[in-house]
């Protein structure tokens, strides 16, 4: 049985399922000195004692950030936020959702790589006050099954299915769609296919432009609704 390293974890885990873990890739001392003062200390924590795994039967899963760099740099060039923050990617969906972590913004942005869309969602405020290890608990104790999975034409989730149809992913496996989205696929269970990962989102990102959603918070502040 897996030993809890914090109550943050052990909720994500336990109360919110998120539980066994998957294809873990044991971390090396080299890679956690490497990105010692780039990300927070809880997250490298994480790393050390559960390594790069999945969660929830593999619709999330904790990454390499050295894996995914290429398609980080592919996603983010041409767009305002490359070159403004030291990004990595620390978490990616079955379906290829990427969570960014930025060394000045924290968990800011959040790419939707099928469907072209950036979240962001700058945190500077609180990576100011030294809260780093704060928000890498509260986003991985937030996390939702339902924020994670892609759901079809009728608003039907597709993880368990495709998972079903198509069988478990691996660590470097997503389910992409086949014709992308962005050619004109559609977004069904008879469309999805198991695929590298990283193949798949570098090739997603050469489709087209992303479009910049609304940071909602930010917004409210800029319009003295929050303060």
């Amino acid at each position: 049985m897996i030993k809890m390293l914090d109550e943050d974890f052990e909720y994500f885990y336990k109360r919110k399922e998120f539980g066994p873990a998957v294809d873990a890739q044991p971390v090396p001392k080299s890679k956690l000195d490497n990105y010692r003062g780039k990300v927070p200390d809880r997250l490298l924590e994480y790393w050390q004692a559960y390594g790069f795994a999945g969660y929830g039967g593999g619709l999330f899963w904790m990454t390499d950030p050295d894996d995914y760099s290429e398609v980080l740099n592919a996603w983010l060039y041409g767009t305002e936020f490359y070159g403004t923050d030291n990004y990595y990617v620390i978490g990616r969906s079955a379906f290829g959702d990427l969570t960014l972590w930025g060394t000045k913004t924290g968990p800011s942005l959040t790419i939707d790589c099928p469907w072209a869309m950036i979240f962001p969602d700058d945190n500077a405020a609180w990576m100011s006050e030294g809260k780093g290890d704060f928000l890498i608990s509260t986003w991985l104790s937030g996390m939702q099954a339902d924020g994670l999975d892609q759901t079809d034409e009728r608003d039907v989730p597709l993880f368990d299915r495709a998972e079903k149809l198509l069988g478990p992913l691996a660590h470097d496996e997503m389910y992409g769609f086949v014709p992308a989205l962005a050619l004109g696929g559609s977004c069904r269970l008879d469309h999805l296919k198991k695929v590298k990962a990283v193949e798949h989102l570098m090739f997603l990102a050469q489709l087209g432009e992303r479009r910049i959603m609304v940071d909602i918070v930010k917004e409210a502040k800029d319009r003295g609704l929050w303060k």
